[in-house]
């Protein structure tokens, strides 16, 4: 799922390629999308970022709502638009464009057509530079929709503060968030995970941001030390602006990792996260994981200081799954 970094760099990219424009929007052949006439031929005032959604805003107050969820996905390109494939949700085109493919600026072997570079092996580099870019095709979201006025604010209402807020007012202030932590005997990998509490933070950066701080996973939030949360939010705003940038969310710091470069090589990117069962890259204890409310948590029972009760329900747990896929692979 995407967190909220790749979000805020989709809405950079696309403020930058669309703003100011009229545009064609248009519903895939599946016509999932029934709203798109609300916004067909209208110009975009601007694409807001709020923790993992995407609102743009078009003239007469109204937000096509992006929620690009688990497995939604864009495409970008210039020049016309291809053929539709797959299970398309949504176009977005600069209006007048798409009769010919323009002349792409930077570099000159930069791709024309569509491009969707996936994250994880990216470096940020783009073929081209998002002001070239002519349209958008979407795959996949939990939503797309138009909202109104009235609606889109409801949703601002009820979302937690964003480390990379672009929005007006106290969308930006961390202190309604630690109030509700510091009232809550949840546990903080839970509420790290919350977007009532906190927007934009998902698994990976929760799992890294809590080894950082060296915080047991665990422990209630009105036991977290206040000044331990105001510690994650400050750290998780370059981490989230560094992840816009190159697409990779890297968490280690260079003293860390083995290469020992300044730039993460693959599998050094994380301290914890998706590294279960191998060592710690800070005191060599293995890394565990357990799922915790439908999601894969991951820690350093060292470094972390979780207990043995903790850490032994982490290994009964992986036990059970290993056993529950090897009875499946024998009834295959």
């Amino acid at each position: 799922m995407p967190e909220g970094n790749e979000v805020h760099r989709w809405a950079a990219r696309h403020n930058a390629a669309f703003a100011g424009r009229k545009l064609n929007v248009l519903p895939g052949p599946n016509h999932r999308f029934g709203d798109a006439h609300l916004v067909d031929g209208k110009k975009l005032v601007c694409v807001h970022a709020v923790g993992k959604h995407l609102g743009y805003e078009f003239t007469g107050e109204l937000y096509l709502h992006v929620h690009l969820g688990r497995f939604g996905d864009f495409t970008e390109g210039t020049g016309p638009l291809p053929e539709p494939k797959g299970l398309l949700r949504a176009v977005m085109q600069r209006a007048g464009s798409g009769k010919s493919h323009r002349s792409v600026k930077g570099d000159a072997h930069a791709l024309t057509g569509p491009y969707n570079g996936a994250p994880s092996k990216d470096d940020g580099t783009q073929p081209f530079p998002p002001e070239d870019v002519d349209w958008w095709e979407l795959r996949g979201p939990t939503d797309c929709s138009v909202y109104d006025a009235k609606k889109w604010q409801a949703l601002l209402d009820r979302l937690g503060p964003d480390p990379l807020a672009n929005e007006p007012g106290d969308h930006d202030d961390p202190k309604r968030a630690f109030d509700k932590i510091l009232a809550k005997k949840t546990s903080i990998a839970e509420l790290l995970m919350d977007q009532t509490i906190l927007s934009g933070i998902g698994n990976i950066y929760r799992a890294e941001l809590l080894f950082r701080h060296r915080v047991n996973p665990f422990t209630p939030g009105e036991a977290v030390p206040l000044k331990t949360l105001k510690a994650i939010w400050k750290d998780s705003i370059p981490l989230l602006k560094a992840g816009m940038v190159d697409r990779r969310i890297v968490c280690t710091e260079k003293k860390d990792r083995p290469s020992g470069k300044v730039v993460a090589e693959r599998g050094e990117e994380h301290y914890v996260y998706r590294r279960h069962g191998k060592p710690c890259f800070v005191c060599g204890e293995t890394i565990l994981r357990k799922d915790v409310a439908g999601r894969t948590l991951y820690w350093c029972p060292k470094d972390q200081k979780t207990t043995p009760a903790e850490n032994a329900s982490a290994l009964k747990q992986g036990t059970s799954l290993r056993a529950s896929r090897g009875a499946s692979s024998r009834r295959r």
